[in-house]
């Protein structure tokens, strides 16, 4: 408990964005959210003053951190399993619990309780054998689908392999190649008294792996599909034990839904709630894992678009003159940048942008997004 406001203190393992976005909603909490980060010029260090410097791998630095908190939650699924498992037979509250957050952690394990739940999921077999390789391919049909169980994010970890493919060097599991229509994600949040709050279902556009915009609501979604969408995350939350955010990651094929992956933390997915919803992930997640009542999460405009800001080419026109030029080009864009150094393809910021239309929502959010990372005309 902070003995100057009186208020539960809330430690974030990992300063990254997600940290970052989440002591901007913190502080109107009345919170400086206390951040685990392994450097400080953690995109989260820059901007709260509670920070501690350690490593997530590294229990001791772990256990010295949770001294100071009430709950400990997380940015990121990187913190060993066991480590997470040691700091609660301490006594430490930790939300999402180890027992839940193995299901974002590892991918054999989250398709096989998926699997014992009944839900869908792709068809997919984990790899015992160099044999298995081939008798997958020839069951479903080239190319498959290769994961790494642990550590993959925004495109790594995934190969998309043929018969003929080098198979990496780690441990997979094979998924079949599923003909989707589009990529979804349901968000929801649930707090340990068992209160669920659903986000609408958006559409999420990837790029060589990456989320480059994110729809919301989903266009053209029909109530029934929605519906099923959101019902399936509220039922992994409850099943899993999840608490705070949840975001379940889901291809939408010809035959319905079909369930990707698992974040339980803050998810890029749900950017566009900052401005876009009437509490933002970032609030909710916070409320979640104090165990307060959660936030309203209705649309607070017809159509919101989040852009992802990737990292462009080095020289020309610096960030700061691109700003200039976009807020005198499009006042209405709300512009979130992360305190990283620019490399080429690394997300750097988002925009959002808040309207009637999805059509003209989306081109002006694309525009903004393209202007910070290319430069050029924020009229074209």
């Amino acid at each position: 408990m902070d003995s100057h406001t009186g208020l539960p203190v809330v430690g974030m393992v990992g300063g990254g964005q997600l940290a970052r976005m989440t002591h901007q909603a913190a502080i109107a909490l009345g919170q400086s959210l206390r951040v685990l980060a392994t450097s400080p010029t953690d995109g989260a260090a820059l901007v709260t003053p509670n920070v501690a410097i350690g490593h997530h791998t590294d229990l001791a630095a772990l256990r010295e951190f949770a001294k100071g908190c009430d709950v400990v939650t997380f940015d990121h699924e990187h913190v060993p399993g066991e480590h997470i498992r040691a700091l609660e037979a301490e006594g430490v509250t930790v939300l999402p619990g180890a027992d839940a957050l193995r299901y974002a952690q590892d991918k054999r394990a989250m398709r096989e309780r998926l699997s014992e739940l009944g839900l869908p999921v792709p068809r997919w077999r984990a790899v015992e054998n160099p044999g298995d390789i081939a008798a997958f391919g020839a069951e479903v049909g080239w190319p498959i689908i290769a994961k790494a169980v642990r550590g993959g994010y925004d495109g790594r970890g995934v190969w998309v392999l043929g018969p003929d493919d080098p198979v990496p060097d780690t441990e997979l599991i094979l998924e079949e190649k599923v003909p989707l229509r589009r990529e979804l994600a349901a968000v929801v949040a649930r707090s340990p008294f068992g209160q669920v709050a659903a986000y609408p279902v958006v559409e999420t556009v990837q790029r060589d792996g990456i989320c480059v915009e994110v729809l919301a609501p989903a266009p053209d979604l029909s109530e029934d599909l929605a519906c099923a969408a959101t019902r399936l995350a509220i039922e992994v939350a409850n099943a899993l034990g999840v608490v705070g955010i949840l975001a379940v990651e889901l291809f939408e094929t010809a035959d319905g839904l079909v369930v990707n992956e698992l974040a339980m933390r803050p998810h890029n997915s749900g950017h566009w709630t900052i401005e876009g919803a009437r509490t933002s992930q970032f609030e909710q997640h916070l409320r979640a894992v104090l165990d307060y009542p959660l936030g309203d999460t209705s649309l607070a405009a017809p159509a919101v678009v989040m852009a992802n800001v990737l990292g462009g080419t080095e020289g020309g026109m610096s960030i700061d003159e691109r700003l200039h030029h976009l807020f005198a080009a499009e006042p209405g864009a709300r512009v979130h940048l992360y305190g990283k150094q620019v490399r080429p393809g690394r997300k750097i910021g988002h925009v959002t942008v808040l309207g009637d239309d999805m059509e003209d929502v989306r081109a002006r959010a694309a525009r903004a997004a393209r202007w910070l990372t290319e430069g050029g005309d924020p009229h074209a």
